[in-house]
C-alpha cells in the first residue's frame, strides 16, 4: 500500500479535494485501485448538525455516514466505494481518546495530544489500510497549513511517513500562486512561506500544486522550485479550468502530475486511457442542445449547498448531449413574488432537501405551477413532502394540509414525523440514514427509468408520507410509484397524467457519476428537453 496526503496552504477553497480526486481518476486509469479519505480539523462529530452555510452540502454514505461534501468528489471522480471510515474530524478523535480515558484503557497515564492524539489518527489510516483493499490511499488534511487545529493531524501523518519508510509516502502541497495585476505579475512568497510552514512541522512537499490564474512560466517553477526544494518537474500548475471542473483531471495529466506520482512511488503503470473521459468533457463543454432547470431552494446563493444535485444535472446533461442551464431561485422570493415571475420559460423544475419551514409556501407555489403547467418537475427529500402537500392541498381539497414539521399540530398532516424518530433527542446521525430498499411498481414511470423493480438508494430525513391520507389522494390521482419493502413507507410519488411529474424520498444525486448519470436525473433532463422541443414540434 502508497500513502498519498495532499495539504493546502496561503487560503481555504484552493480546490485540495478536486485536485485529491482528479488524481484518483488519473491512479485509475492507469490500473490502480484508489481508495480516498478526508480528515477535517473542525471539532463536530461530523457536519450532519451544520448549517449549509456553513459547511455546504451534507454528503451520505452507504452505511449512513453523514460526510464533507469532498467524499461526493471522491465517489463521483472515481470508483472507490466510501463509509464512515474514510472521513475523521477532529471531533471522532477527541471522543475516541476521552471514550477511552474514561474507561481506563489508558492505565491512568496522562493523557496528550502526542502521543494519544496523533496515535488515534494514524490508528484511522491504518484501519482503512486493513479494511478496503487498493494499492494507493489519498488522504486530504482539511483546512490550511498553519491553522492551529490542524497540527495534530499533520504531526500525525509526518509520524506516519517516518514510520512507513521511504518510497512509501509522497506529500503534496497545494497552495496560491496570486496574480497581482497592478505589478503584472505572479507572486511566489505566499507559497515560500507555506512551505516553510510546513517544513516547521516537520513536513518536507514532494510535490507542489500551484493554483493560478495565469500560466506559471518557466522563471516562476524555478523559483519555487529552488526555494520548495523539489525538482522543477515537481512544480505543478493548477490553472483555473474554463468551463467545468471534469477538465481537471486532463490538465493534471498534460502537467504529467500522475507521471510524476508513479515515478516518485515506483508504481511501474500503463499510460492512463483517457478516451472516455475526454469524450464525457467534450460532450459537457461542447453540447448539441440546452435546457433551462430552475432549482428552488433556501439556500440557493450558496454553491455548495445543493453541490451533488448540480453535479447530477451536468451527468445526465452530458448523457443526454445538452447543456443544463441551472437557474438558481430562492424560495422566499418566489413566496413573495409569486412563481410566474420566475419560472417561466424554464423547462424543468427541481426542488431539492432541506430542512425548517422558510421558504415551504414558495416551494408549494412552485409545485403547483409545474404541476398546472406540465412543466417537468423532479421533487427530492423535502420536494417530494412538497408536493404531497400540494396535491393534497389543491386537488383533494385539503387546504391546510402541511407537514408536522412546519406545523405540530396540523389540521391535515399529510407529511408526519417517522414513528421511531419522536423518540430521537440526539439530532446528530439518528435521522434514516444509508442505504434502504425500495420496491416498483410496474407501469409507472419510476419502473420505467430505472428498468427493475428493486432499487436501493441513500436516505437523510426524519418525516414521511402520512399513510393515514394515502386512499384518499390515490383516489385522486396520486400515485405511489415506489415503496419500502414492508410495504409501510412511500418512497416515491408520481402523476401520471402529467408529461414529467416524480419525486422521491431518497437523494438519487448521491450516485450519480461522470459517466453514468443516475436514472432519475437523465429521466428528468430528457423530459425538460422534450418539453423545450414541444413549441417548436407544435408549429
Amino acid at each position: 500500500m502508497k500513502y498519498i496526503f495532499v495539504t493546502g496552504g496561503v487560503v481555504s477553497s484552493l480546490g485540495k479535494g478536486l485536485a485529491a480526486s482528479s488524481l484518483g481518476t488519473l491512479l485509475e486509469l492507469r490500473g490502480l485501485k484508489v481508495i480516498m479519505q478526508k480528515f477535517d480539523p473542525y471539532l463536530n462529530i461530523d457536519p450532519g448538525t451544520m448549517n449549509p452555510y456553513e459547511h455546504g452540502e451534507v454528503y451520505v454514505l452507504d452505511d449512513g455516514a453523514e460526510t464533507d461534501l469532498d467524499l461526493g468528489h471522491y465517489e463521483r471522480f472515481t470508483h472507490t466505494n466510501l463509509s464512515k471510515l474514510n472521513n475523521l474530524t477532529s471531533g471522532q478523535v477527541y471522543q475516541s481518546v476521552l471514550d477511552k480515558e474514561r474507561a481506563g484503557k489508558y492505565q491512568g497515564r496522562t493523557v496528550q495530544v502526542i502521543p494519544h492524539v496523533t496515535n488515534e489518527i494514524k490508528a484511522r489510516i491504518q484501519a482503512v489500510a486493513d479494511k478496503m483493499t487498493g494499492d494507493v490511499i489519498i488522504t486530504e488534511i482539511g483546512g490550511t497549513v498553519g491553522d492551529i487545529e490542524g497540527l495534530p493531524f499533520l504531526e500525525a501523518i509526518r509520524q506516519f511517513a517516518h514510520e512507513s519508510g521511504p518510497g512509501n509516502v509522497l506529500f503534496i502541497h497545494a497552495t496560491l500562486v496570486p496574480y497581482i495585476k497592478a505589478a503584472q505579475e505572479l507572486k511566489t512568497k505566499p507559497t515560500q512561506q507555506s512551505i516553510a510552514k510546513l517544513r516547521e512541522i516537520g513536513i518536507a512537499p514532494h510535490i507542489i500544486l500551484c493554483r493560478t490564474e495565469q500560466p506559471l512560466e518557466l522563471d516562476v517553477r524555478e523559483k519555487i522550485s529552488l526555494f520548495g526544494n523539489v525538482p522543477i518537474e515537481d512544480v505543478i500548475e493548477v490553472r483555473d479550468v474554463k468551463n467545468s471542473i471534469y477538465e481537471l483531471p486532463l490538465k493534471l495529466h498534460e502537467e504529467r502530475l500522475d507521471d510524476v506520482v508513479c515515478k516518485q512511488l515506483k508504481l511501474e503503470t500503463p499510460q492512463p486511457d483517457l478516451t472516455k473521459w475526454r469524450h464525457f468533457v467534450q460532450r459537457v463543454v461542447h453540447p448539441t442542445h440546452h435546457v433551462r432547470i430552475g432549482v428552488v431552494g433556501k439556500y440557493i446563493e450558496l454553491q455548495d449547498a445543493y453541490k451533488s444535485i448540480y453535479e447530477a444535472l451536468t451527468h445526465a446533461g452530458a448523457a443526454n448531449d445538452t447543456k443544463v442551464d441551472i437557474v438558481r431561485l430562492d424560495a422566499e422570493a418566489i413566496e413573495k413574488a409569486g412563481p410566474d415571475t420566475y419560472l417561466n420559460g424554464l423547462q424543468g423544475i427541481l426542488i431539492p432537501g432541506g430542512f425548517g419551514d422558510r421558504g415551504t409556501e414558495g416551494k408549494i407555489a412552485s409545485a403547483r405551477y409545474a404541476r398546472e403547467s406540465g412543466i417537468p418537475y423532479f421533487g427530492i427529500c423535502l420536494g417530494m413532502q412538497i408536493a404531497v402537500i400540494e396535491f393534497a392541498r389543491n386537488i383533494c381539497g385539503l387546504k391546510n394540509a402541511t407537514s408536522t414539521e412546519f406545523d405540530k399540530s396540523a389540521e391535515h398532516p399529510v407529511i408526519s414525523m417517522m414513528e421511531e424518530q419522536k423518540k430521537v433527542k440526539q439530532l446528530g446521525g439518528t435521522m434514516r440514514l444509508g442505504t434502504w430498499v425500495t420496491d416498483l411498481k410496474p407501469d409507472t414511470k419510476a419502473y420505467e427509468m430505472y428498468q427493475t423493480s428493486t432499487i436501493t438508494e441513500r436516505h437523510r430525513h426524519r418525516y414521511e408520507f402520512n399513510e393515514d391520507y394515502k386512499d384518499q389522494l390515490e383516489a385522486s390521482g396520486l400515485v405511489i410509484s415506489g415503496i419500502s419493502p414492508k410495504g409501510e413507507l412511500a418512497e416515491m410519488i408520481e402523476l401520471p397524467s402529467h408529461p414529467f411529474y416524480v419525486a422521491c424520498q431518497f437523494h438519487p444525486e448521491f450516485l450519480s457519476k461522470p459517466n453514468t448519470p443516475h436514472p432519475l436525473f437523465n429521466g428528468f433532463v430528457k423530459a425538460a428537453l422534450q418539453h423545450h422541443r414541444a413549441p417548436e414540434l407544435l408549429s
